[in-house]
C-alpha cells in the first residue's frame, strides 16, 4: 500500500513540474512574482495606532482608541515578510468517487501541490487541517519543499471515510489555533450542509478562498440507466437518464445547490476558486482555474 501511494506521490509530482513547465506564469508571474501583491493585505499585522489625518481608509479606524481619547484614530500596520498558506483538505469519501479520469480528491492532491511548492518558492510557510466531520489531521505550517512533500503526501494516502462532512469544525478549528492572519484554501466538493457561521468566523480572521471541485456527474448524461450509490451513506439508486424529468429535476437540484453554496461565500465575504474534475485527460486542468483565480484577484485587488 505504502508503495501504491508512493508510485502516486512521484506521479503527481512530476505532473506537478509539467503543469510549471505549460503553464510557466502560474510559478514565475503570479505565484512568485506577483504573490505578494496577489494577496496583498494577508501578510500584515499590526503595528500601533495614530492620528487620523484626511486621505486615511475609514475602514482603519480604531473604534476603541477613538471613543476613549476623543479624537479618530487608526490602526497601523506593518508588512510581514512571509506568509502563512493553510490548506483545510475534505476527506469525506464522496471526494474519493466520481465519473472523473480523476477523483475529486486527486484533483484535491494537484491543486494543493500546485499551490503549495509555489507559495514555499516564495519563502511562505504551509500547513493542513484535513477533515471529515471532525478534525482528522493538523499539519502546522512550516517551510521548506521536504515540509511541502510531506504535505502533499497526506493529500493523497490520508484515510477518507464513510461519513458526511461538515466543514465548521475544521473552519472553528482553523480560526482558533491560527494566530496570525493565514491564506486558507478550503478544498472540498461543498456536498455539505450550511456553514454560514464558519465560514464568516473564519474569513474575518484569514484570507478564506473556498476551492470548489465540481465532478462531473454534476452534469448527467443525456440517456441510459444507471445504478448509483452514494459513497457516504451506501444507498443505492436506479436512475433514468433518457427521462427528460429526471434529467429537468436533477439540474434544478444542481442549480440550487451551486445557487446555496455561492450565497453563503458571498455574505461571508469568501472568495470561490471552481475547479472542474476532468471527465477526460486535460494537461492544463489545474493550471487553467488557479491562473484565472489569480488574475481576477490581480484585477480587482486582494482583500483588504
Amino acid at each position: 500500500m505504502a508503495t501504491e501511494h508512493d508510485d502516486e506521490l512521484a506521479e503527481l509530482l512530476r505532473e506537478v513540474r509539467r503543469i510549471e513547465v505549460q503553464s510557466n506564469r502560474l510559478v514565475t508571474d503570479v505565484m512568485a512574482g506577483g504573490y505578494s501583491s496577489v494577496f496583498r493585505g494577508a501578510g500584515i499585522e499590526f503595528d500601533a495606532v495614530r492620528e487620523y489625518v484626511p486621505g486615511d481608509d475609514p475602514r482603519a479606524v480604531d473604534w476603541n482608541v477613538t471613543a476613549r481619547v476623543g479624537r479618530p484614530f487608526v490602526k497601523k500596520y506593518a508588512e510581514e515578510r512571509e506568509l502563512t498558506v493553510l490548506f483545510l483538505l475534505d476527506l469525506s469519501a464522496s471526494m474519493s468517487g466520481g465519473f472523473g479520469v480523476l477523483s475529486a480528491r486527486q484533483m484535491a492532491a494537484r491543486v494543493c501541490a500546485c499551490l503549495a511548492l509555489s507559495a514555499v518558492k516564495a519563502g511562505d510557510k504551509v500547513g493542513l487541517i484535513a477533515f471529515r466531520d471532525a478534525v482528522d489531521a493538523y499539519v502546522p505550517a512550516k517551510k521548506g519543499l521536504g515540509h511541502v512533500l510531506r504535505i502533499v503526501r497526506d493529500c493523497l494516502v490520508l484515510p477518507s471515510g464513510g461519513t458526511r462532512s461538515d466543514l465548521g469544525p475544521a473552519l472553528h478549528f482553523a480560526a482558533s489555533v491560527v494566530r496570525r492572519r493565514a491564506v486558507i484554501f478550503l478544498v472540498s466538493d461543498f456536498l455539505v450542509p450550511s456553514c454560514g457561521d464558519g465560514l464568516a468566523q473564519c474569513a474575518r480572521r484569514h484570507d478564506l478562498i473556498a476551492v470548489r471541485l465540481l465532478t462531473p456527474e454534476l452534469a448527467p448524461p443525456a440517456a441510459g440507466l444507471m445504478r448509483v450509490r452514494d459513497p457516504e451513506t451506501g444507498t443505492e439508486t436506479l436512475v433514468d437518464w433518457s427521462s427528460a424529468r429526471v434529467r429537468a429535476a436533477y439540474a434544478a437540484r444542481v442549480a440550487r445547490w451551486r445557487a446555496r453554496h455561492a450565497g453563503e461565500l458571498r455574505r461571508a465575504n469568501v472568495d470561490l476558486m471552481d475547479v472542474p474534475v476532468p471527465r477526460v485527460s486535460d494537461k492544463d486542468a489545474v493550471a487553467r482555474p488557479i491562473l484565472g483565480f489569480f488574475k481576477m484577484r490581480e484585477a480587482r485587488g486582494a482583500k483588504r
